[in-house]
């Protein structure tokens, strides 16, 4: 079991949100699920608590109620291998209520944040030379979706 484990609260949409989120990455599951019983009216077979994974990190959700919603100061931020993955989860992210952020940030349609970015990323804004660095870095600044080929052209650039 890990140590901390973040906590996911919903309105009423929980198992939506949670099945959602397992169909898109590899190495994920839902590991358990508890519901709210007759004793808590309105609420009644709404999940209590849902534990799940998302490739191999654990998670918490509940169906709470109305009274917290997410915000930007929290966010999912997802390391991606290549440009087609930044692409594929990107699509899905921000499908059917979705919103584009800047710089790779977005908003899924359960309203919970998310950065999608790509590890040349990291390392094109870590070169030892400040010039190129400060080009990828002005790139990115200037995009929602993050890509890779436009980062790679601006590193180059004389």
């Amino acid at each position: 079991m890990q140590k901390i484990t973040p906590f996911l609260w919903f309105k009423d949409n929980a198992e939506e949100a949670v099945n959602f989120y397992v169909s898109l990455f590899k190495n994920s599951r839902i590991l358990s699920v508890s519901r709210y019983g007759a004793d808590h009216p309105g609420m009644a077979g709404k999940v209590l608590t849902e534990v799940f994974q998302l490739d191999g990190q654990e998670f918490m959700a509940i169906d709470g109620g109305p009274p917290f919603q997410f915000t930007e100061a929290i966010s999912m931020f997802v390391h991606c291998e290549d440009q087609a993955e930044v692409d594929a989860l990107w699509e899905k992210l921000t499908a059917d209520g979705g919103e584009e952020g800047q710089c790779g940030w977005l908003k899924d349609k359960y309203g919970l944040s998310w950065q999608i970015i790509p590890n040349a990323l990291g390392e094109l804004l870590q070169d030892p030379d400040p010039a190129k660095a400060g080009r990828v870095l002005q790139a990115m600044l200037k995009m929602r979706k993050i890509d890779v080929p436009t980062l790679r052209q601006a590193y180059e650039e004389a």
